[in-house]
């Protein structure tokens, strides 16, 4: 429901101050366009794209007036990939595929970052590198990362644990609470 792209049977998602439950789905496009970055367990890069178009792609749906190409660019060097970026994405390593969706979803430098099982789809090692690297463009960017994962270990470090059980969350003490973002 954060990603709006599902709506609640009863209250309200309030994200950035605004509630996001009555925009209609254009509205709902943009905002989750201009608010919102994804980062999935697979990364979902498009593979007849390189890797610097896939980072940009964000930034052209948004019709940005600034330099796509050069805030792609400069993203990718922080995520290590300056080395990938006129590669196709079917042409690396899921690692460095992973490094670039999180690219991805900070282009447009949203409120929020979702990042759903974003080492899922990695090998341990692989996998401690994409949660370092969350952790540095968050403190770097000041951006908000929420992680969904059922591999808890890997994140031993993070501000804030949600524990979602049966529908409801809880907070570090098991009290049940209301979550806002």
């Amino acid at each position: 429901m954060i990603g709006l792209l599902d709506k609640p049977t009863f209250g309200k998602v309030i994200l950035d101050g605004k509630e996001t439950t009555t925009l209609n789905d254009g509205q709902v496009s943009q905002y989750r366009n201009e608010k919102l970055g994804f980062v999935f367990q697979f990364a979902n890069l498009l593979p007849d794209l390189t890797v610097l178009e896939n980072v940009m792609l964000p930034q052209q749906i948004q019709g940005s007036s600034e330099d796509i190409r050069q805030n792609a660019t400069d993203l990718l060097i922080k995520v290590g990939l300056e080395d990938q970026i006129n590669k196709r994405s079917n042409k690396i390593s899921g690692g460095q595929a992973q490094r670039a969706a999180i690219a991805r979803g900070l282009v447009n430098r949203p409120t929020v970052v979702l990042a759903d099982e974003p080492t899922g789809n990695l090998d341990s090692v692989t996998a401690g590198k994409v949660v370092k690297l969350a952790k540095t463009m968050a403190k770097e960017l000041k951006q908000t990362f929420i992680i969904v994962t059922h591999d808890r270990h890997q994140f031993p470090d993070v501000d804030r644990v949600i524990t979602i059980i049966d529908g409801k969350a809880f907070d570090g003490e098991e009290k049940t609470m209301e979550i806002t973002v």
